[in-house]
């Protein structure tokens, strides 16, 4: 699907519902992993995120949220180096997982 990077008019594959279901699909197995980087200040004294990332197949961009820099790496991990200079300071990475988030409060 969408091999060919300069597509040519021509017939469409299949109907419009079947169609958004390839492209649904589509997005499902290429999509970018989320995870942050968190930073931890001394032994679990206080913690904050400090970046934001998109884990690729073959690689990461990261987005700092103190001054917007925004590295590409090849992993996760190497992104940490960045986030833990400061005394008393570690950093580590942390996946996104939606079901852990609390539930949004009622109206």
């Amino acid at each position: 699907m969408l091999s060919h990077p300069h597509p040519h008019p021509g017939e469409p594959l299949c109907d419009e519902d079947e169609f958004a279901e390839l492209l649904k699909e589509l997005v499902a197995t290429y999509a970018p992993r989320l995870f942050a980087i968190v930073q931890e200040r001394g032994e679990r004294v206080d913690g904050r995120i400090a970046a934001w990332g998109l884990a690729f197949e073959d690689e990461v961009e990261v987005l700092s949220v103190d001054n917007g820099s925004r590295p590409t790496l090849r992993s996760p991990e190497r992104a940490l180096r960045g986030f833990s200079r400061r005394p008393l300071v570690s950093a580590r990475v942390v996946w996104v997982d939606p079901d852990a988030a609390d539930p949004p409060e009622e109206a």
